[in-house]
C-alpha cells in the first residue's frame, strides 16, 4: 500500500511534543550551548573550582579546630574567590550566548540568584582581609557559610543539567517513536518515492 504524503495537519495529530515552558532550552538554545567555546570552558572552571574547594575546606577546618595553617587557609580562599568570580564572569558570556541575557535568564534564575549569595558571603571575606573587622575565627565561619551555600548552588546545577539530560533523552525517545510510527514522513523528507 503506498504511503499517503503527509501534510501539516495529520502530522500535527501524532505529534506530541512537551510545552515550551517546561523545556530548559529550546533547540534554538541547544545548539547555541553545544557549538559555543563558552560550554567547555565552564565545565573546566566547575571542575577546578570543585577541587579547589575541597583542598581549602581542609585547610579552613584544620585552621578552625587546631588554630594551625591560618595562612594556608587564607590563600586556598582567596584562590577559591578568585576562580569563584572567574568561573562567574565566564558563566555570564555563556548565558548572553545561549540565552540572550547575562544574568538571570529564566531557565537559570534562582542558581543565579544563589550564586549571587556566595559571591557576596567570598567578597566579605576578601573584604575582612584588607578591612580586619573580623577575627579570624569569625573569617573561618564566614567562609564555611560561603562553602556550604556553594554546595547547594553546586548542587542546583548538576540537578539542573541532569534535568536538561533526561529532557534531551526524552525528545530524543519521543522522535524515534515518531519517525518509527510514521515511516512515509522519514521516506519523503529524504527525497524518496513515497
Amino acid at each position: 500500500m503506498p504511503c499517503e504524503e503527509p501534510t501539516l495537519s495529520t502530522m500535527s495529530q501524532h505529534v506530541e511534543s512537551p510545552p515550551k515552558a517546561t523545556l530548559l532550552y529550546t533547540p534554538e538554545q541547544r545548539v547555541r550551548r553545544d557549538q559555543t567555546i563558552w560550554t567547555p570552558v565552564q565545565g573546566f572552571l566547575a571542575v577546578f573550582q570543585f577541587f579547589v574547594f575541597i583542598v581549602s575546606v581542609c585547610l579552613v577546618l584544620r585552621c578552625l579546630f587546631n588554630g594551625e595553617g591560618a595562612e594556608w587557609a587564607k590563600w586556598s580562599i582567596i584562590l577559591k574567590t578568585l576562580t569563584l568570580y572567574t568561573i562567574m564572569v565566564t558563566g555570564s558570556i555563556w548565558e548572553k550566548v545561549v540565552f540572550g541575557k547575562y544574568l538571570f535568564a529564566s531557565a537559570f534564575f534562582w542558581e543565579d540568584v544563589v550564586s549571587m549569595v556566595v559571591i557576596a558571603l567570598h567578597s566579605v571575606y576578601i573584604a575582612s582581609l584588607f578591612f580586619s573587622f573580623l577575627t579570624l575565627q569569625e573569617q573561618m565561619l564566614l567562609i564555611l557559610s560561603a562553602y556550604i551555600t556553594y554546595v547547594i548552588n553546586a548542587a542546583q546545577f548538576v540537578l539542573k543539567l541532569r534535568a536538561a539530560r533526561l529532557q534531551e533523552a526524552r525528545m530524543k525517545e519521543m522522535n524515534n517513536k515518531e519517525n518509527a510510527a510514521h515511516p512515509c514522513a522519514i521516506e519523503t523528507s529524504q527525497g524518496y518515492p513515497a
